[in-house]
């Protein structure tokens, strides 16, 4: 197995680039081992779906714990702090447009959106969470359809 492979699938697990840079990196991979571009497709979105669950998990259940600790709390507590901003313009959003908010606030393929910031917003606004991670994983589809035909373009324009 290609190490590029590998990498697209840490890229999709881990927060600050998930699918945005997992995605094109598992596409390009596919495509010159032949793999279909469905079945990587379908992986790439399984995996950053399935880590929406992990959040919520260690949200609910690991975080608590953590909060006992002074290094943990300073680090979650300046990061809540930077990310309050982009809290209150959704919780604004949410209101009015509710679930498909949370949809297209994960669907936009640019840094700070994704499954780890909609179940993060999910979880700090105490949304719905059957809700929430429906809405966030149709969010991850969505976005994960974009970057492929993105890539698609891209990679066709430089064939």
């Amino acid at each position: 197995m290609d190490l590029r492979f590998i990498y697209s699938l840490i890229l999709t697990v881990l927060p600050v680039t998930e699918l945005r840079a997992g995605l094109p990196l598992a596409i390009l991979w596919a495509k010159d081992n032949s793999v279909p571009l469905f079945l990587i497709f379908s992986l790439i979105i399984s995996l950053n779906i399935l880590i929406i669950f992990f959040i919520f998990y260690f949200l609910d259940n690991i975080h608590n714990t953590l909060m006992n600790t002074k290094i943990y709390k300073k680090l979650f507590n300046g990061y809540l702090g930077r990310f309050q901003k982009k809290v209150n313009k959704f919780e604004k959003r949410y209101k009015v447009w509710g679930f498909f908010a949370l949809t297209f606030f994960v669907a936009i393929p640019l840094p700070g959106t994704g499954a780890w910031t909609g179940s993060f917003l999910s979880w700090l606004l105490f949304l719905n969470r059957k809700r929430s991670i429906f809405a966030i994983s149709l969010g991850v589809l969505m976005a994960g359809i974009f970057i492929l035909l993105g890539t698609l373009g891209i990679i066709k324009i430089f064939s």
